[in-house]
């Protein structure tokens, strides 16, 4: 059997599997939250393992974030992945992917070859191998910090929510005068106590903010 054939055959398979809302590869589940509004989070750590159902339980095809920032894929996780999401993303049922430098190459490939006005919203800070539809401004440690507390149980809200006090990266956020007037233990106390509020996720809330604009303009 040729490569041509048994790829048609591995794509027909995968997607039959999928209109059941289950995947014949999937030996794990992706990490799942509720973004309310009938937004769904799908977190993938790695594909095929992680593909996520196609369908809900009632068989609907509701949006939903694909999350595949860091996520490890070998080329048929690649392939997986790509027939997943022509088979999900409708234009009036899109899925916004969150994809980042670390996302592997495979799947930026894939991401890359997209088809623009199939429902698939790529978002994410742009970069050499990363062109997304909607770009956020953040830094790699930042997004790092965000992707990890949701991992450590950080409440959602937390990461949605912009935060007036949390710290910035640069030495800018504590002024002259502050520094003058504080002794060195102080200001090191305060700083600690600003890292200890993980960041907003940046392309996270990018994602969300997109799904309740298309609700209220009644595009979905």
């Amino acid at each position: 059997m040729n490569a041509g054939v048994r790829n048609y055959l591995f794509l027909v398979t995968l997607l039959a599997a999928c209109a059941f809302g289950v995947s014949p590869l999937a030996q794990a589940a992706p990490l799942e939250h509720d973004l309310g509004e009938g937004l769904r989070l799908y977190r993938l750590h790695e594909l095929p393992a992680d593909l996520p159902p196609t369908a809900d339980a009632s068989g609907r095809l509701p949006p939903c974030v694909a999350d595949v920032r860091y996520t490890r894929a070998d080329h048929d996780g690649a392939t997986a992945f790509a027939a997943w999401l022509r088979f999900r993303a409708k234009p009036r049922v899109p899925v916004f992917v969150l994809a980042n430098a670390g996302t592997s190459s495979a799947l930026l490939e894939v991401l890359a070859a997209r088809d623009r006005g199939a429902g698939i919203v790529l978002v994410g800070v742009p970069g050499r191998q990363l062109e997304p539809d909607v770009a956020v401004r953040t830094n790699s440690e930042d997004e790092r910090r965000a992707y990890d507390a949701l991992e450590q149980g950080v409440p959602l809200a937390t990461l949605l929510t912009d935060n007036p006090h949390k710290v910035r990266n640069d030495e800018a956020s504590f002024s002259r005068d502050r520094l003058a007037e504080a002794s060195a233990e102080e200001a090191a106390d305060e700083l600690a106590a600003k890292n200890a509020v993980p960041p907003v996720d940046a392309a996270l809330q990018r994602a969300v903010h997109l799904h309740r604009a298309l609700l209220a303009l009644k595009k979905i």
